[in-house]
């Protein structure tokens, strides 16, 4: 009730002005923000760039670019870029090239303790990017290694497994829901059906954003609570068992096993020390489930199914915990 000085449709004057073709409307807003005057567009989407491949932004606060945020830590470099991403047409692929064939991204992810003193969270970009995989692709990678990851795409959301715990929301409808049958289950965490009042516990715990408010930038935390996670859930168990079957179908000699589960999970062989204690971890495994069939058979086929028809439950058992031991190696969590 208080009418003021009429305003028209304009941009903030700090950031330039509105092309003079162009409408006062929504296109007009779209064209203003590729415009070459505008400082701000290209700055922000590469530094978003930057931060998904080296874990942290040029601008430590990717998600605020104003004065309540941090300052760049090279700033020369931001404008570069940025310059970069803009002549290239906006091309993101050729611009994602450019970073990961940088010599500051091959460079080695090794740390000594003088440098971690000097520049713990690697501002000063001395050594390459080493952070934890995403909680969706965390749960991916396993799937993945283990064979077991659909590649079907689009559709309704999934309900992969999930401790049953029995809980209601404010107005009686359940929470917990009916695993989904086939492939299914093993989609993309993508496609994983989210509520923002339970959001899905395993990948909760791996910092994955409620989803209340938009979330520029994930932080990353490293508790005992996620190795529980990927040592006990049922998925993370069910893609050991298919690991380990997989492996079975590969040869039946043990080294020979080792070997491929290694070129599979960390792309590279395993070194004669990490052979040998795998070897030492499966001959272990193996007297333990020979004098307890019963727990054999529940960890070889408990949730995944019944095993193939002649393999030796014992010693599948035994291949499945090596398998979760693989699956849970800092290797394979981590980007370095």
């Amino acid at each position: 009730d208080r009418v003021g000085e009429e305003v028209a449709a304009e941009v903030p004057v700090a950031l330039g002005k509105l092309p003079e073709d162009a409408p006062r409307n929504r296109l007009g807003l779209a064209q203003w923000l590729v415009d070459e005057s505008n400082p701000l567009s290209a700055r922000v989407t590469v530094n978003r760039f930057w931060q998904e491949v080296f874990g942290a932004g040029i601008v430590g606060t990717s998600e605020d670019f104003g004065i309540m945020g941090a300052p760049p830590s090279h700033p020369e470099l931001l404008d570069w870029l940025a310059v970069e991403f803009r002549e290239s047409g906006w091309d993101t692929k050729k611009f994602l090239k450019l970073l990961v064939t940088s010599a500051a991204y091959k460079q080695s992810s090794h740390v000594t303790a003088e440098l971690n003193e000097l520049d713990p969270a690697n501002r000063l970009l001395a050594r390459g990017p080493r952070l934890r995989l995403s909680a969706e692709m965390v749960r991916d990678q396993a799937l993945a290694v283990s064979g077991l990851l659909s590649p079907k795409m689009f559709g309704k959301p999934v309900h992969p497994p999930q401790p049953d715990l029995g809980l209601k929301a404010a107005f009686g409808g359940a929470i917990d829901w009916k695993t989904s049958e086939g492939e299914d289950k093993h989609r993309r965490g993508l496609y994983t059906t989210w509520r923002r009042s339970s959001p899905y516990p395993s990948m909760a715990t791996f910092d994955a954003p409620n989803r209340e408010v938009c979330t520029v930038r994930r932080d990353r935390t490293n508790t005992p609570l996620q190795a529980l996670v990927t040592l006990n859930d049922p998925v993370y168990i069910e893609a050991a068992q298919a690991f380990a079957r997989r492996l079975g179908k590969h040869s039946t000699n043990l080294e020979e096993q080792l070997v491929h589960a290694f070129e599979l999970a960390l792309l590279r062989p395993p070194t004669d020390q990490e052979l040998e204690r795998l070897k030492q971890f499966h001959h272990e495994c193996l007297e333990d489930y020979q004098t307890d069939s019963e727990q054999a058979k529940e960890i070889a086929t408990n949730p995944i199914g019944p095993a193939p028809e002649g393999v030796n439950l014992p010693e599948l058992a035994a291949m499945t915990v090596v398998c979760n031991v693989i699956l849970n190696l800092d290797e394979l969590l981590m980007k370095r």
